[in-house]
Formats: C-alpha cells, sequence, structure tokens
C-alpha cells in the first residue's frame, strides 16, 4: 500500500527530488513529507536534520571565505564561502559534501582517492568548490592507520569494509552528495562529474561498469582497474624479483643507471631527443648491456641477478606454464621523480610501495592472516584463491559499457606511459576489449570510431604515476570532458605542460588512442602548437 501511495504521489527523482526520494523509498518519510520538503532550499545549518537512507549527518555549518585548513592538513587553503557536511553511512562510510555558498555553477563533482584511501580527499574537493562545483569525497569505509595509505589491516576479517572499499562506498557518497546538494539548492544538479585516478581510476572504472547512472561524465587516471591481478601480480611480482634474493635488489643509484641507458638507447626513436619515450613499446632496449664486466665497478653497472629483476619487471608475472599472467612495466621514467625508487624498488630494500602493497593486501584482503609471508606465494595455486576471494568486490574489468554509452554518459581516460606503478599496458589492453566487444561485427575502424563517441582513452608520454615523470604532465582534463558531455565538443587533443620551478617549459598534445604527437618538423618542440595528432604507421 505505502509503495502505491508514493508512486500516486509521484515519488521519483524528476518530481520531488533526490534527497526526498532516497528517504521516501527507504520508508523514513512520509510521502506527504517528501512533497512538503522539496518545495523550497534548505538553509546550510537546517541540513543536519535531512533524512538520508542508512546515513547520519553528524555536521552541516556554514563556513566563511579565506583560508580553512582541512583535517589531517598541515596547510590552510583559500576558499570561498561554503556549506560543509558531514555524515556517514553505515557501517562507517564517511563522506563530506562541500557547497559554494554564492555563484554554484550548477554542477556536482566527486573526487576519488589513492592507495588504501582510509582519508577523504580534501585537495581535490578544494580545487572543485573553487571551480564552483558541490564536491563531495569520501574516505571508502575506513580510517586509513597510522602506517600510512598502503595499509590494509583495516581490512582483516572484514569482508564489508573490502565491498565498501571497492564500489559501494563511492556509490553510495555520489547518492547522497547530489541528494544533499538538491536539499540545499532546491534544484538538482545539472550535471555530475567523477574525477579519479590509481585508486580513484578504480573507483572511476567500477562506477562506469557498475553504476553508469551516477555521473554524466568521467576522468579516469592510471586506473588499477583490475585491482586483484594488479596487487597479486604487479606488486607482488615486483616484489618477488628484487627482494627474494638480496641479491636481486636495484638501489636507488643504480636505478640512475638503467633509466639513463634506456633514454641514451631509445630517447630518438620518435625523431625528437627530450628525454620522454613517445610510445615505450618500440624500445628494444636489453638490459643485459648494462652487466657487469669482470674488472667493472660494481656501483656503475648491473650484477646478473639485477639484470634478470628488470626484465622480470619488464615482462610482467608468468605462471609455471610461461604464461604472462598481467603485463609488465615498460622502458621509460625509471630514474624520474615518482619513478622506480618510488614504486618499485624503494629507497632500500623492503620500503617500496609494491612491496608495502602486495603484502598488505595478502594479508588482510586475501588469506586473512597478519603472519603471512610474501616468498610463499604461488601463482599457479594461489592466485585463483585471490581472484576468487576478492574479484567481485574489487575488479572493474567488465568490457560491456553499453548502459553508460546508451546513458549518454562520457569516459575520459588517461595513463601515463612511464608509470612505475600500474603497467599501461593493461589500460591500453581494457580500451582495445571494449572496442573489440562493443565493435563486434564491424571493421577495426569502424568499431574505434563508435566508442570514440563515448570512450576516449588519452596516453600521455613521459609522465609517471598520475603525475610527475619527465614528460608533460599537467591537464586539464576536467574542462575536456564538460565541453564533451554539455557542448557535445569530443577532445580531438588536450594540451599537456611541463613546469620547472613553477614555470611552463614544455607543452605537448595528448592525442585520443591509437593516435600520436608528431611533431610538424618546424618550430620548437617544446610548443604544441608544432605537432599534429596523427596514426602511427
Amino acid at each position: 500500500m505505502r509503495q502505491q501511495l508514493i508512486r500516486m504521489l509521484g515519488c521519483t527523482a524528476a518530481a520531488v527530488g533526490l534527497a526526498a526520494v532516497a528517504a521516501c523509498r527507504a520508508g523514513e518519510v512520509s510521502p506527504a513529507t517528501v512533497v512538503a520538503a522539496t518545495t523550497a532550499p534548505m538553509s546550510c545549518e537546517t541540513i543536519a536534520s535531512l533524512v538520508l537512507p542508512e546515513t547520519t549527518i553528524t555536521l552541516a555549518e556554514a563556513m566563511p571565505a579565506g583560508p580553512f585548513t582541512p583535517p589531517g592538513a598541515n596547510q590552510p587553503v583559500e576558499l570561498p564561502a561554503f556549506c560543509r557536511v558531514a555524515a556517514t553511512t553505515e557501517p562507517a562510510v564517511n563522506f563530506e559534501v562541500w557547497l559554494p555558498a554564492e555563484d554554484w555553477n550548477g554542477k556536482f563533482h566527486t573526487a576519488g582517492n589513492g592507495g588504501m584511501a582510509g582519508v577523504i580527499s580534501y585537495a581535490a574537493m578544494a580545487g572543485a568548490l573553487n571551480r564552483g562545483y558541490a564536491t563531495a569525497s569520501t574516505d571508502t569505509g575506513h580510517v586509513r592507520p597510522g602506517a600510512g595509505g598502503f595499509d590494509a589491516s583495516w581490512a582483516l576479517n572484514r569482508p564489508d569494509l573490502i565491498e565498501d572499499f571497492g564500489h559501494r562506498s563511492l556509490h553510495l557518497t555520489a547518492v547522497n552528495g547530489k541528494a544533499i546538494t538538491e536539499a540545499l539548492y532546491g534544484a538538482p544538479p545539472n550535471y555530475a562529474y567523477y574525477v579519479g585516478c590509481s585508486k580513484g581510476g578504480q573507483q572511476g572504472m567500477m562506477e562506469a561498469q557498475r553504476y553508469p547512472e551516477d555521473f554524466n561524465g568521467l576522468v579516469v587516471g592510471d586506473p588499477a582497474h583490475a585491482w586483484t591481478e594488479f596487487y597479486a601480480g604487479a606488486h607482488l611480482w615486483y616484489s618477488l624479483a628484487t627482494l627474494n634474493d638480496p641479491d636481486s635488489y636495484i638501489p636507488p643509484e643504480k636505478v640512475a643507471i638503467l633509466g639513463d641507458a634506456v633514454t641514451a638507447a631509445c630517447d630518438g626513436l620518435d625523431g625528437i631527443e627530450d628525454g620522454v619515450l613517445d610510445d615505450p613499446r618500440d624500445c628494444g632496449f636489453d638490459p643485459e648491456a648494462l652487466t657487469c664486466l669482470v674488472d667493472q665497478d660494481r656501483d656503475t653497472c648491473l650484477t646478473p641477478k639485477q639484470v634478470q629483476a628488470v626484465k622480470d619487471i619488464w615482462s610482467g608475472p608468468q605462471n609455471a606454464a610461461g604464461e604472462v599472467l598481467y603485463p609488465g612495466l615498460v622502458p621509460g621514467g625509471e630514474a624520474a621523480p615518482g619513478g622506480w625508487s618510488s614504486w618499485v624498488t624503494g629507497r632500500e630494500p623492503f620500503a617500496g610501495t609494491h612491496w608495502l602493497g602486495a603484502e598488505g593486501f595478502m594479508r588482510n584482503m586475501v588469506f586473512d592472516d597478519p603472519d603471512w609471508d610474501f616468498r610463499t606465494w604461488d601463482y599457479d595455486r594461489d592466485l585463483p584463491i585471490a581472484l576468487a576471494k576478492t574479484g567481485r568486490a574489487l575488479d572493474a574489468t567488465d568490457p560491456n559499457l553499453r548502459p553508460l554509452r546508451d546513458r549518454g554518459s562520457k569516459l575520459l581516460l588517461y595513463h601515463g606511459w612511464s608509470d612505475a606503478d600500474i603497467s599501461p599496458l593493461g589500460t591500453i589492453a581494457y580500451y582495445e576489449e571494449v572496442v573489440e566487444l562493443l565493435g563486434e561485427g564491424k571493421d577495426e575502424a569502424a568499431a574505434l570510431a563508435e566508442v570514440q563517441e563515448f570512450f576516449r582513452l588519452f596516453m600521455v608520454p613521459g609522465m609517471g604515476h598520475c603525475r610527475n615523470g619527465p614528460g608533460p604532465d599537467r591537464f586539464d582534463a576536467l574542462t575536456a570532458l564538460e565541453r564533451w558531455v554539455e557542448e557535445d565538443v569530443a577532445p580531438e587533443q588536450i594540451i599537456a605542460s611541463k613546469l620547472d620551478a613553477g614555470q611552463v617549459v614544455r607543452t605537448r598534445p595528448l592525442c585520443p588512442y591509437p593516435q600520436v604527437a608528431q611533431w610538424n618538423g618546424t618550430g620548437s618542440t617544446d610548443d604544441a602548437a608544432n605537432f599534429s595528432c596523427v596514426v602511427p604507421n
């Protein structure tokens, strides 16, 4: 009877508003209250009384314009006046929504996370608020332990928290954030956008695949979308390659030797010597060339075991049959900031992010054993166990993006070619899977053109994991996405910049894959205006 009455009164998002319909459908308010609740905007302070399913609003406070120091931050940021709302969705999904007091652009923004999350992305929210967005972010359902961003101890024997971390938390934050936005302004946002990289890339791909109705457009960077295989494959494989034998560890000074040798051998393959490999797949450098000679100073070369470690890292993990289970890293950018010493090897043994992430993931999410030792891992035996345990909650690998396409949403995906954390080859493989599936029965060019109507991939030469690296790494993908969604102007290129001491020293166009930026032959190679996007031969 209640559902019939709700339908009679038009309890739909279009008719009565997102916040009210959420509470109405949950049976927490009457249909009459729903109608009354949507007649006028709420003040910031009264947002605290808003009823949302399984959610408690813990703070609704009008913040003045000026410096604001977010929780956990050391420095304040300059912000316009805004309404700050904090809330918790059961069991423990903390999120915040910041809403401009004036000059709201009519849009809603959600920021993704990094690593094992556990914190709200306040810096990203500040950037969105300064652009006029109502913006939201979540800690994904747990508070980061003191050990840092890759500590997964919170997940031990907690499949519910793993589910929240994998997909539920961000989806509910988007739903509740839009409801709060509508309640404050008295109208729903005209457009909803998502922006995230790394773990945030996994979140964005999960949204695109599992919750395509949440956003009109998504910016997704360097995604850890195949989360289980990435941690079991990339993170664990690199740890085994460099740490299983003490003589295989590659210290930072030898990472520099490798990086310099790769650049010297392959930098000029694209016709420009600029320290950047435009497509590392063309680089055939053999690390055997760095093997120490009999009387050579060991600080100037690689030992045979270190050479083998490099080969293993580039090849990717393999099972007993020699089948590659996850793509390896590609040459280029090893010695740059944010390169191998940050992600693969660390500044000392057992300090690299790959080892920290792999062991924590396996101990707390897969085996529920805080004493599990990464050296016991067997790909043939244990990878199926890991996929069965966490694949459904964490992996965003479904190439069927028809629901996202049919809704009219757009997906802008990018990946740094010099990413030392997540292999760019995995992102390319996923994109090509989507083209193959959605373009079934069409030739390759027609299939690609059809997918590019709503989904485009931009590879970023020389960029590391989400940022840094030897190449241009700063670009405004959100503005490009806005034009695509709101004006139907698909991005034919995005201009990326390289900064030195805060000054732009180089610009290059990023091109929709498989196109690449080719120098026109005249003018400075540091000026994007002298390049064109072309399909490589």
